[in-house]
């Protein structure tokens, strides 16, 4: 009896991937005018090759090994330098603590701060959602500060346990914390043993004048001061910093080894060298040029009278006011137009 022939069946075909709400964004807009990254072309590709092999030539096979949660000394060392002499901060290497990137930091700041009894957390408003939802699943309650011109509200700081603040540069209204509430702050501080958090996420960059020195020198047993790589550098990397006082150190360092145990070693080490040879400071300098926001202004004035800026020369950002809800939704839907996109900081 003749066989049948061999019949192959028909596979179904397996539908597109769905694009990432990232991806299908970057590839419907030609400009990301959002706010949180640097100009990551300008990343010093070639210096921060050259220092990780410089790097890596002189390190010892131990520095590759787990190590110590609060970060290679080399970098630890190099931090501590470089806050101290470029932002004013009274730092030590031995109150530092490498993280991955101001996130984990802060985090790991709120669980310890839970753990040794703190429940109220004072932020800013309009502050980004993701640290918000932080501290909340940390079990911290959040207590809104208003934010005007002169920076947050700080007499608002009331039965606060602990203010995340922006003294700097204040996220997203662009005002710097004037002298007389960093004071206040600071005297909130001292008196109730409150904690107060100082996000410099980028406080290198000032256009008019020099930067403004920490908030953290006033008073560095209330003051935590936090720095990240990923304004100065590259968000990739994934490399923060935070100065702490002697009391929350093996708390920290605790929640650190539970975490993640250590950040890259080899990140760490180009970055001390990055440092140390002075190629950081040459790429701020660099990045302050690139950064200037004079043509941005002028272009706005020409093209959208209506419409204001709001803040300091300073940062990353810029606040783009409207005077009424009509002009600002024909402002956002002319630059959505030309393929570029915003951020609303109203909500």
């Amino acid at each position: 009896m003749q066989g049948f022939g061999t019949r192959v069946a028909e596979r179904p075909q397996s539908p597109e991937p769905a694009a990432s709400g990232d991806g299908g964004s970057a590839r419907r807009h030609r400009l990301d005018l959002g706010p949180g990254s640097p100009d990551l072309s300008a990343f010093p590709r070639s210096a921060w090759l050259a220092a990780t092999r410089r790097a890596l030539a002189a390190a010892s096979f131990r520095s590759l090994d787990y190590g110590d949660p609060r970060g290679l000394p080399e970098l630890r060392a190099a931090l501590a330098d470089y806050v101290s002499r470029a932002r004013g901060v009274q730092a030590s290497p031995d109150r530092v603590v490498v993280c991955s990137g101001f996130t984990q930091g802060f985090r790991l700041l709120c669980e310890t701060l839970h753990t040794q009894g703190a429940r109220t957390l004072a932020i800013e408003r309009y502050i980004q959602p993701a640290t918000t939802k932080a501290a909340g699943a940390c079990g911290l309650r959040l207590a809104t500060l208003d934010v005007d011109d002169q920076g947050a509200a700080v007499e608002q700081l009331g039965s606060a346990d602990a203010a995340l603040l922006t003294p700097a540069h204040q996220f997203p209204i662009g005002a710097p914390l004037i002298a007389r509430r960093r004071m206040s702050a600071v005297e909130w501080a001292l008196a109730s043993g409150g904690l107060i958090i100082e996000d410099d996420y980028d406080g290198e960059f000032r256009y008019d004048r020099h930067p403004l020195g920490s908030l953290q020198a006033l008073a560095p047993r209330q003051v935590l001061y936090a720095g990240t790589a990923s304004k100065t550098l590259a968000p990739g990397l994934r490399l923060g910093w935070l100065v702490l006082p002697t009391h929350l150190i093996d708390g920290i360092v605790g929640a650190k080894s539970l975490a993640d145990r250590n950040t890259s070693a080899i990140d760490q080490l180009a970055l001390a060298e990055f440092i140390v040879s002075g190629a950081y400071d040459r790429h701020v300098r660099r990045s302050r040029l690139i950064y200037r926001r004079d043509r941005l202004v002028a272009a706005l004035r020409r093209n959208a009278p209506r419409v204001r800026i709001s803040g300091i020369a300073a940062g990353l950002h810029a606040l783009v006011v409207g005077y009424a809800k009509p002009p600002e939704h024909a402002f956002t839907g002319a630059v959505a137009r030309l393929g570029a996109v915003l951020r609303d900081v109203t909500g």
